[in-house]
């Protein structure tokens, strides 16, 4: 991430990429509750949330071409859509907490910039097939791009340097998810600190939380 007006609009793809290395942060658990896919808090996204994007991301494959694409499939597309609603929700609370809000207006003004970027709205499919992004989510993506462009910002104008503030917002990130606890089911993987990423759970029942 980066808070260069030069590079607020990057591609969809390195953008995902950019949320997705946030989840360092978390401690990956169970789930106590056999409808929740993910909870924040008092938050949660149900496992028929997730299952609907990753149904969605499938149906939208079948109307492009995906020749060269780098494809999610199986576990890995249903803990990337996980994922995608666990870091969204973190980040929009870590925003709120040191007053940064993102409005529903803005973040349709700055998916247009990206529709128009990857060529208009007869290219978006391709492009978010290409990123594995439900178009349904692309409000809450682009709302969480935002969000984490401003608390860069916010980390920067404190004295953080700008080599530093992402790894300075993983940190802050980190202990608002200490703060509220979360759980997250594990069909949807486990976390593997030494890759940051979510890999595949062992078979084991029950559900372990962050508070």
């Amino acid at each position: 991430m980066n808070s260069a007006k030069g590079n607020n609009h990057i591609t969809f793809g390195k953008k995902i990429v950019a949320l997705a290395s946030l989840t360092t942060l978390l401690f990956l658990a169970g789930c106590s509750s056999t409808t929740a896919a993910v909870t924040v808090g008092k938050n949660s996204t149900s496992i028929a949330q997730v299952q609907s994007s990753v149904t969605d991301i499938l149906a939208a494959r079948k109307g492009v071409d995906t020749t060269g694409m780098n494809l999610l499939t199986g576990s890995a597309l249903a803990a990337s859509q996980a994922q995608f609603f666990l870091i969204s929700q973190l980040l929009a609370d870590e925003g709120n907490s040191i007053g940064i809000k993102v409005t529903p207006a803005e973040a349709i003004a700055e998916k247009n910039v990206a529709i128009k970027q990857v060529g208009g709205a007869a290219a978006l499919p391709k492009a978010l097939v290409g990123a594995n992004i439900d178009a349904k989510n692309l409000d809450l993506y682009f709302t969480s791009v935002l969000y984490s462009q401003r608390l860069i910002t916010a980390i920067q104008k404190s004295g953080v340097s700008a080599a530093d503030s992402t790894a300075a917002l993983t940190v802050a990130i980190s202990e608002m998810a200490a703060k509220e606890g979360i759980t997250v089911n594990p069909r949807y993987g486990k976390w593997d600190a030494k890759t940051a990423t979510l890999v595949p759970a062992d078979t084991t029942s029950g559900a372990v939380k962050t508070k």
